[in-house]
């Protein structure tokens, strides 16, 4: 994909003090965020705010900009997306009636794109029939995409459905709207973070792994259609929108819950992507009690986990589900392919994701290599999002059936 150009309509509301966090996360992600700033928003929240978190001159006039009057027109035709975040009652009123006397109504009447609206307003200004019938009339034309209100307290302090999405939920929405949905109708099952392995009630072995790279996919796949379960080891992470998740410790509890999604005859799933950093080993014997420090050394007996990729894949009889493994190494690039080339036939899988450790864990982006049986393929820098979509490309590609 290449990168997508979200104009960011700002509006007059408390809520608005959101959406430099919205720009924040768009960018991350590898989005071109425009700001746009309405009258009213300028009481809320200053253009260098937005001007320096983007990079992007920040336009609230329709004129005085270029050619007077044709503003709106070049930013319609530059939008993949337009967001109003957040979007106040008048906002969906003006919008609704077709109107177009500021910058941000002319755009969004101007504009084929779809506009992404996320309401914010005291409770009983949503619930009023006029503008719930402003919200049937702007569903009704097809272009327009709700993210919330939510149930919360608003600035008022008033508690009730009338409070803005967050803006994890929004950006979400804002992907959804630009991505392909080449994966409807799939069921895709990704593992994601490390296992924890307890020695006693407060010490454990684990790894390095914080479930980065798998919540990207998992998110990237439900904004392309698919049923997502999103198998998670214990990570500081927020479930990407509309994605089931199922919270698992240990490998055994890991194996159990990928049984559950993927089912008996592994008919349950189309896909499964193994991005979890699953242990090697796990105490043979778990202290009931915390071990005491004595001053002596301490041996603990290890045993070896089951390699949950590679049972599945020797119980895969046809082309689904799909596998994916990755491969995480410390040698160099030569060192890397070649182990990525072992588990691909050891594991029976698709392909492999091989990274170096120190390009993966705790980062935002990845240095990856995709190996399969006859190819194995640089892609180089990507940040995770970006990544994920690539990983899901090859997914969809190899889906029987699929155009090659």
């Amino acid at each position: 994909m290449s990168r997508p150009v979200v104009v960011l309509a700002i509006t007059g509301s408390i809520a608005a003090y959101k959406a430099p966090i919205v720009a924040r996360l768009l960018l991350k992600r590898g989005a071109r965020v425009i700001p746009l700033l309405t009258k009213s928003a300028r009481e809320f929240i200053g253009s260098a705010t937005l001007s320096g978190l983007t990079g992007e001159r920040v336009h609230s006039s329709a004129f005085g900009e270029g050619v007077a009057g044709e503003l709106h027109v070049d930013l319609a035709k530059q939008a993949d997306v337009i967001a109003v975040v957040p979007a106040t009652a008048d906002t969906l009123a003006r919008l609704a009636a077709g109107r177009a006397d500021d910058l941000l109504t002319a755009t969004a009447l101007c504009a084929k794109c779809t506009v992404v609206l996320a309401p914010a307003m005291f409770p009983n200004m949503w619930s009023h029939p006029a503008t719930q019938r402003n919200v049937a009339a702007l569903a009704e034309d097809g272009r327009v995409v709700f993210v919330g209100p939510v149930l919360g307290e608003v600035a008022s302090g008033d508690l009730g459905v009338g409070r803005m999405a967050e803006p994890e939920a929004i950006v979400d929405a804002i992907f959804s709207a630009l991505s392909p949905r080449d994966l409807e109708g799939r069921h895709i099952v990704v593992s994601a973070g490390p296992t924890i392995e307890d020695l006693d009630p407060v010490r454990f072995i684990g790894n390095r792994s914080t479930g980065k790279m798998g919540f990207a996919i998992a998110s990237r796949a439900k904004s392309r259609g698919a049923r997502v379960t999103l198998v998670a080891g214990p990570v500081a992470l927020a479930t990407p929108s509309g994605v089931h998740r199922v919270d698992v410790r240990g490998a055994l509890e890991m194996r159990a819950a990928l049984a559950a999604a993927l089912g008996p005859d592994l008919a349950g799933a189309d896909a499964l992507i193994m991005t979890a950093a699953v242990g090697d080993y796990r105490p043979r014997d778990t202290s009931p009690t915390k071990i005491k420090r004595d001053g002596k050394p301490l041996s603990i007996e290890l045993v070896g986990n089951p390699d949950l990729l590679a049972e599945i894949g020797a119980r895969r009889s046809g082309a689904l589900p799909m596998l994916v493994g990755f491969a995480v190494e410390t040698s160099d690039e030569a060192g890397l392919i070649a182990a990525a080339r072992v588990k691909l036939t050891s594991k029976r899988v698709d392909f492999i994701v091989a990274n170096q450790a120190a390009d993966s864990f705790g980062r935002d982006d990845n240095r990856a290599v995709l190996v399969s049986a006859d190819a194995a393929e640089p892609l180089g820098v990507l940040d995770k999002f970006t990544l994920a979509d690539r990983i899901l490309d090859r997914v969809v590609q190899r889906f029987p059936g699929a155009a090659t």
